[in-house]
């Protein structure tokens, strides 16, 4: 998935929208986006919505934290309890604060699929691993996690908040040193558990072009997708996390030499010499490619 887009719950009519943006998968957001007392009215929107839906792309809700509570009980359970039904391809978990959290989801997602006839980890799982400075510090509570979970992501505009910062970029727009850090720590934990890196939002939606220069500096440091806040980022982020036809043919060439000599661990193509890690990233690319 290069892009993701979230759409608030509570704004049923751009869900058909957002469906067809052009966006590899879309999120229905329960969390940020909705006011807590017009969670009821969103819960049934997503859900009516899921239940109806041809399904053009995957289509994910962003629940509440785990240990968000309201009157009645766990927000995030109701949640669940509501959407879960409706056959979501997928779940986002907010503010995990370790991998215990997304442990939990699991076994709660276990007991709701039961009960709604779905094979378990039909619904798969993204958490969104840096939103807290606890979290920062139980990084390696996420190199190990449930099998239905398929990548992980991150957040600066929450983690800002949490360090108690007037904001997580400098002049240029590019992010201050904790969110680098933060960004990077996701990269490690996303390789360490064998799963997708997908990078945070870009709140940028008027200067496409920088947002699609950041995009592709993500894209060059690990990342596989991103998340995307308004249809106007996605076409610039399908282009930043694309293959160029430069980079296929490298490929291309890379993977022939290597064929060409068996046994082999190092070669010269062109005047450079490579060994089986650039083998391991053109295999990669190819990858990436065969999915635009």
């Amino acid at each position: 998935m290069r892009s993701m887009l979230f759409v608030p719950g509570d704004r049923p009519e751009r869900f058909e929208k957002a469906e067809k943006s052009g966006a590899d998968a879309v999120i229905f957001d329960l969390e940020d986006a909705v006011a807590a007392e017009r969670r009821a009215e969103a819960r049934g929107h997503i859900a009516d919505y899921l239940r109806r839906s041809s399904r053009a792309v995957p289509l994910w809700v962003r629940i509440n934290p785990v240990d968000a509570a309201e009157p009645g009980g766990s927000v995030a359970l109701a949640d669940l309890s509501a959407v879960v039904a409706a056959r979501p391809d997928g779940i986002m978990l907010p503010k995990a604060r370790d991998g215990d959290d997304v442990r939990r989801l699991d076994h709660w997602l276990e007991a709701f699929e039961a009960a709604a006839g779905l094979k378990v980890g039909a619904v798969r799982v993204i958490p969104m691993i840096t939103e807290t400075a606890g979290a920062l510090l139980a990084m390696a509570t996420f190199a190990s996690l449930p099998s239905r979970v398929v990548g992980v992501t991150w957040g600066a505009e929450d983690l800002a908040t949490d360090l108690g910062a007037l904001g997580n970029r400098d002049a240029s727009g590019r992010y201050e040193a904790p969110y680098v850090w933060a960004s990077s720590l996701c990269l490690t934990a996303a390789a360490a558990a064998g799963v997708l890196a997908i990078d945070t939002v870009d709140t940028e939606i008027r200067d496409i072009d920088a947002m699609r220069t950041r995009a592709r500096e993500s894209r060059r440091a690990g990342y596989v997708g991103k998340l995307a806040i308004h249809p106007a980022q996605v076409a610039a982020i399908h282009d930043a996390f694309t293959p160029t036809e430069a980079e296929i043919d490298e490929a291309r060439k890379i993977i022939a030499a290597f064929d060409a000599s068996p046994g082999v661990g190092a070669l010269r193509i062109e005047g450079k010499l490579i060994d089986r890690p650039h083998w391991v990233k053109a295999q990669r690319v190819l990858a990436a490619a065969g999915r635009r």
